[in-house]
């Protein structure tokens, strides 16, 4: 997996104040699953802590894909999501 990170700040819709959100800090990953398929990975855990739990469900499971991978993260850290990729060609 490759580790970037970055904070954020977030408006909200409803009352259009800005909320800082620099305390929780987003990580972003590139995971790879049995069937060599990229992906990309957001959550607010750290690379060790994701690794931690890679090795928990790897435990668990013959082979893993990245979907089911993030859905079990998701129950140890709600922000777990997998994000879409799309290329631009202008």
């Amino acid at each position: 997996m490759t580790l970037t990170d970055e904070s954020f700040s977030e408006v909200s819709d409803k009352t259009r104040n800005k909320k800082n959100m620099s305390k929780k800090k987003l990580f972003y990953y590139r995971i790879f699953d049995d069937k060599e398929k990229l992906n990309y990975l957001k959550s607010s855990l750290s690379h060790e802590e994701v690794e931690h739990w890679l090795q928990e469900y790897e435990r668990t499971h013959q082979k893993y894909f990245n979907p089911e991978f993030i859905n079990y993260l998701h129950e140890h850290d709600p922000e777990a999501e997998i994000i879409e990729i799309s290329d631009i060609s202008y």
